[in-house]
């Protein structure tokens, strides 16, 4: 009953199956190989456009390195208030944009609307007092678990256009994204006004594999330094290619990615049932929030559950948790499988 969090568990067969063939022979170091050129193309195929991608260890210096390419040191970046780059990554996004201020906005609902977003942006500036805005980030699956469909994601970029700002996606879990929409990977992105994307595996059966794709392709003119300066430059980087090759081959990615979204639909239906309990928002990929019994939630934690109690600041429309309930955050993953949801919403319905 493991639902702390998809990047617990290991990797999947066919991406491990890629790696061992990639560990044949000698090939070009730092990415000069056929692995990295394969994926890169299988990433323009499933995109349907030219890219440029980079290939890098973690989240965390995907969003950061791809954040710096957008931003001046004196600029602003514009996210949900509880988006990966404001409260899980330290302060390298800071670090690697030599500075740039990290401004949350409120999300109502469990999602950042376009009227707010508008609103931050219309403030009189005062230059040089205030940080210039310059980027908009956007989380897609959001760190509340909604998704954010086809026409959202549409709004939200014009808005940030129509300010003059450059737009990344933090695809994290991308995949269970357009799992869960049934939408080409174009649509949400570079046909809705996304210019950078951090397109992460590592949550959806890779090892450590993140990629940075420019769609707007003028904008990596400098990012082989960055990703080198970062100490990202991996001498043997056919083994990011490689994962990433695993991954998109035969659809994959999004065969994995549907298996995690379906388990959380299951485990989402039988919270919504369980006396005491309800869902905090709507299940829509992955991850379940839900408000649980406190004296449940810790008779499921020494049964053997992992999960995490979620700590974030409330926003209009949210759920409040009440005396003896607390917000409980669950993630499933592609190994995650039907007994291990079934005990978990059995032992929930105990007295």
């Amino acid at each position: 009953m493991n639902f702390g969090s998809d990047n617990m568990v290991g990797a999947s067969a066919p991406i491990l199956d890629a790696i061992i063939e990639a560990n044949h022979g000698a090939l070009a170091s730092y990415g000069g190989d056929p692995w990295c050129a394969e994926a890169t193309r299988r990433i323009a195929e499933a995109f349907e456009c030219e890219v440029e991608v980079f290939f890098v260890a973690s989240g965390t210096v995907a969003n950061s390195l791809a954040l710096s390419a957008l931003v001046p040191p004196w600029g602003a970046v514009y996210a949900q208030a509880d988006a990966h780059i404001l409260n899980e990554e330290s302060t390298a996004p800071e670090l690697f944009t030599g500075g740039a201020r990290m401004i949350g906005l409120p999300p109502h609902h469990g999602k950042l609307e376009p009227d707010t977003l508008d609103e931050a942006l219309s403030r009189p500036r005062h230059p040089p007092h205030r940080p210039l805005p310059a980027a908009f980030s956007l989380t897609q699956c959001n760190e509340r678990g909604r998704v954010f469909g086809v026409a959202e994601v549409a709004a939200l970029c014009a808005v940030a256009r129509r300010h003059g700002l450059k737009v990344h996606m933090d695809g994290a879990r991308f995949a269970n994204a357009v799992a869960s929409l049934g939408c080409a990977p174009a649509d949400i992105t570079w046909r809705a006004g996304v210019d950078v994307l951090t397109l992460g595996a590592s949550k959806n059966g890779g090892l450590m594999a993140e990629a940075v794709v420019f769609f707007d392709r003028e904008l990596a003119g400098d990012f082989a330094w960055r990703i080198k300066r970062a100490g990202q430059t991996a001498a043997k980087g056919r083994f990011f290619g490689a994962q990433f090759v695993g991954w998109l081959r035969d659809g994959h990615w999004l065969e994995l990615a549907r298996h995690a979204n379906a388990m959380a639909a299951r485990l989402a239906q039988g919270i919504a049932a369980a006396p005491g309990a309800r869902l905090a928002w709507p299940c829509e990929a992955n991850e379940v929030f839900a408000l649980l019994p406190r004296k449940r939630a810790e008779a499921l934690w020494a049964a053997g559950a992992v999960f995490y109690e979620w700590v974030q600041p409330n926003a209009e429309g949210d759920p409040e948790a009440g005396a003896g309930t607390l917000l409980a955050r669950l993630v499933t993953s592609f190994l995650t499988d039907t007994a291990e949801v079934d005990r978990f919403i059995h032992l929930l319905n105990q007295e």
